[in-house]
């Protein structure tokens, strides 16, 4: 066997509605760091310190086709990973008080994996899931 010629993720890019408010969320809300501003284009990068993604202004937000998961191709969702249960439901407290963030689904079991998740859509509409793993004791 071979191995793969890809290592991983390197960055994710994400065209948004309004970069400023998308970029405050990944900074605000999930404590990114911005990386690099691009202010021609206009775009803004922002890091975990494991993943980047760019999230490149939408030239006319206004006349722009939303994405529908089950009609287009293209992203369905971003998956981000969170460190631990606990975690994910102290974001998921975040993500209910934050502006223009809607919860798609609270923290639940992921199947029958030892993981749990949930879904939220962002300012600006990008569907997002954060995954975390469970440990002994978890409910």
């Amino acid at each position: 066997m071979t191995d793969p010629i890809t290592k991983g993720v390197h960055h994710v890019g994400l065209t948004v509605p309004d970069v400023a408010k998308t970029a405050q969320f990944f900074i605000d809300i999930l404590k990114m760091k911005e990386v690099r501003r691009r202010p021609e284009y206009p775009a803004v990068f922002v890091s975990d310190g494991a993943v980047m993604i760019t999230l490149w202004q939408a030239e006319d937000p206004a006349n722009a086709t939303p994405f529908d998961r089950r009609a287009n191709i293209g992203l369905h969702h971003l998956a981000l990973a969170v460190a631990d249960a606990g975690q994910l439901a102290a974001l998921h407290d975040r993500l209910g008080a934050a502006v223009d963030v809607e919860i798609e689904f609270a923290p639940e079991a992921l199947g029958t994996t030892a993981f749990r998740h949930m879904m939220c859509r962002i300012p600006g509409g990008i569907r997002i899931e954060f995954i975390a793993p469970v440990t002994e004791g978890t409910p």
